[in-house]
């Protein structure tokens, strides 16, 4: 473990350029112009080493417990214990992260109580909320050596977490989704209308919760997220004709839809720790990188892996006509196999009782008809 932090702390670098701040998007602002690229670098070697050095073995935690609320975690590291799981190191600051989600979500009505608390049963893998507060101990360890998780850097990971469920919610209505997590979506056992009140509501007692940490700075960064969701859905909707804009197009669509509520969570906790805003952009960079990187291997899974191991129907976006990241590298490397292709090979797509529906999402996104089985076999081997 250490020598993948090493590589990884050797590596690590800081770029300016690669976000400016929007209209009317408060909070989002970068560096001050007065930082050089170098001293930055710096600052982020130095952000790694704290990180490396902040995450003991907490080998006696196993997994996350839901016996006790905790309003912050007050463990403190020892000198000379190991490095392990990251899942591990974040459970001792998200004991009874659940349960806590259920208090936010103060409903008197017991059906509307049950779709919002459909969920939070703890059998999710809280991704997002362990990169949260490991941000947050690293961001506070690097700024005056403190291995607390504050309180409010705590309830970021809460939001984060309900947020992204209201728009799983939200997401599986869209897309009519029958299963996820293993088991069937709140559409599916109350229906399309009752779900999207559901969303609705998980997402309101997240507001709720992000104005109680009274950081102004904090709730426009975290605002954002929800705007990033909504633009994110519209650009999944379209596609761009020229072909060189579609992979833009797609990653675009990706920091929207993902990335933005990973990145903007860790500069949150940032700005929660550490005044210092190079630290916070490191963080968000850090954070948007994890999330693209973690929705290209989501998507590459929905083709390698099968509906019991990711716990909701495979190959989804394909049947749905959505141009995922192997699908538009196939399409590259396709146009490399034109000649000499049989034209009978688009019709054996069609048959196809796997992907009955790849020819029609495939051509309707490309213009190149002949390239379907081949898009196909690149992306699914046989």
């Amino acid at each position: 473990m250490a020598s993948r932090w090493w590589r990884w702390r050797r590596c690590c670098s800081w770029r300016p350029e690669a976000r400016s701040p929007g209209p009317g998007s408060p909070g989002r602002a970068g560096p001050p112009g007065t930082r050089s690229a170098a001293g930055a670098q710096v600052l982020c070697f130095n952000l790694a080493k704290r990180l490396a050095s902040a995450f003991p073995d907490v080998s006696g935690i196993s997994r996350l417990h839901h016996t006790s609320p905790a309003a912050c975690c007050q463990s403190r590291t020892r000198s000379g214990e190991k490095y392990t799981d990251p899942f591990k190191l974040g459970w001792r600051d998200l004991k009874g992260l659940y349960e806590d989600i259920r208090k936010e979500l103060l409903v008197s009505t017991a059906e509307l109580k049950e779709m919002t608390e459909y969920y939070f049963d703890g059998k999710g893998k809280a991704f997002r909320p362990v990169i949260v507060v490991l941000m947050a101990r690293a961001c506070n360890v690097h700024h005056d050596d403190s291995r607390d998780v504050q309180a409010s850097q705590r309830a970021i990971a809460l939001i984060a977490e309900m947020i992204h469920t209201a728009s799983l919610v939200h997401d599986d209505v869209i897309d009519d989704a029958s299963s996820r997590r293993g088991k069937h979506t709140v559409n599916k056992i109350w229906g399309e209308k009752k779900a999207v009140l559901a969303g609705d509501l998980i997402l309101s007692a997240a507001s709720i919760a992000l104005a109680r940490i009274g950081n102004t700075a904090v709730i426009s960064i975290l605002t954002q997220v929800i705007e990033d969701l909504v633009r994110g859905e519209f650009l999944q909707l379209g596609s761009k004709e020229n072909e060189n804009e579609r992979f833009a197009h797609y990653l675009e669509k990706t920091f929207k839809k993902t990335a933005s509520l990973i990145a903007n969570s860790c500069k949150a906790v940032s700005v929660l720790g550490c005044p210092d805003p190079v630290v916070h952009e490191i963080a968000y960079q850090y954070g948007k990188n994890v999330g693209i990187a973690f929705q290209l291997i989501d998507d590459v899974l929905d083709f390698t892996s099968c509906s019991d191991q990711m716990g909701k129907p495979t190959s989804a976006d394909l049947k749905l006509g959505l141009a995922t990241g192997p699908v538009l590298f196939a399409c590259q490397q396709s146009r490399l196999r034109l000649v000499g292709l049989d034209p009978a090979l688009p019709t054996a797509v069609s048959s196809s009782s796997a992907f009955p529906v790849a020819q029609t999402c495939l051509q309707s996104s490309w213009p190149w008809p002949r390239l379907s089985w081949t898009r196909y076999t690149l992306v699914h081997p046989m």
